[in-house]
């Protein structure tokens, strides 16, 4: 089954966003644009494994990183989440939808047996 432009984004956000480290990073975006070294300086990790970091998230389009002098500051790209967002309300939906169904049975059966 081929993955659709949708399912490709949502898989990459969903895996820039398994991970407590990135998802520490976008909260810290959250509260305004920072370099990368502003970003490393709470972990005790190299730069270069932060900035792996950052690539999976600009991949995802969670970040982006633009021009500033000679920095490049990364900042939050909250409507990415939107995706994600959209595809956890249709799945909830559907699977609210379905407990209601199966209830709904259940409730017919029970009726059924007691009489």
């Amino acid at each position: 089954m081929a993955l659709t432009v949708d399912d490709q984004q949502l898989d990459a956000l969903f895996t820039a966003l398994s991970d407590s480290t990135r998802r520490d990073i976008l909260t810290r975006l959250g509260t305004g644009e920072a370099t990368v070294k502003e970003l490393a300086e709470p972990y005790a990790m190299s730069m270069q494994a932060v900035s792996q970091h950052i690539r999976v998230l600009e991949r995802s389009g969670l970040i982006s990183r633009g021009r500033h002098r000679q920095t490049r500051p990364c900042r939050l790209e909250p409507a990415a989440l939107l995706t994600a967002l959209s595809w956890i309300e249709e799945s909830r939906r559907t699977w609210s939808d379905r407990m209601d169904r199966l209830e709904t049975r259940l409730a017919e059966l029970q009726e059924g047996a007691d009489a």
